[in-house]
């Protein structure tokens, strides 16, 4: 019964995952100011998985119950639904949720190691801003013209259709480095939360 009771999601629980979630949430937007330069937009996948490692990587000292990554992207995707994002990064960013929570319960929450390629899975979730710009860039573009031809033409250089596997990868990979620079910059956190 106090086992149950223990694995079960409290109040504490849920402020850490509001907390590190809006924390995310504004280096996703300050980055992605970055995008009005049509070069920059496809850096992203670079960007956002490297320096959202500090955040993420400080939020797994809090995480010791399933379910907390999961909410936290659940939450990060919905803000990007709610900015004209479309559901693709809600779709993509569930499963990227879950699959970097299992990484990370794999190591019972308390392995580094996994928490560094759970960023790497979590960081997939970037993927879904580039589902219809990548496979359907007229119906994107359409919701873009007050960007002007100039960026739109610009951008579709950037962006073939080819270049969607090619984000998966650098985001999964500069997920990990970002995941390395969190455990880098924050070495005391994890040894205070008993994390090895």
């Amino acid at each position: 019964m106090n086992l149950n009771k223990e694995n079960k999601l409290n109040g504490k629980d849920l402020i850490n995952i509001g907390i590190y979630s809006a924390i995310y949430c504004v280096l996703v937007f300050v980055a992605a100011m970055l995008g009005c330069i049509p070069i920059f937009m496809p850096l992203l996948s670079v960007i956002i998985p490297l320096f959202g490692g500090i955040p993420y990587m400080l939020f797994l000292t809090k995480v010791k119950k399933f379910g907390m990554i999961l909410i936290m992207t659940i939450l990060i995707e919905i803000m990007m639904l709610l900015t004209g994002m479309g559901y693709f990064p809600l779709l993509i960013g569930f499963f990227a949720g879950l699959g970097a929570e299992l990484v990370y319960k794999s190591g019972k929450y308390q392995n580094l190691f996994k928490g560094i390629i759970s960023h790497g899975v979590f960081s997939i979730w970037v993927l879904g801003n580039y589902v219809l710009l990548c496979l359907n860039p007229d119906s994107y573009f359409a919701t873009r013209q007050n960007l002007g031809e100039e960026y739109i033409n610009a951008l579709k250089g950037y962006t073939p259709m080819w270049i969607f596997p090619v984000l998966l990868v650098v985001c999964m990979v500069f997920g990990i480095v970002g995941g390395y620079l969190g455990k880098a910059l924050l070495k005391k956190h994890f040894r205070k939360a008993g994390i090895a």
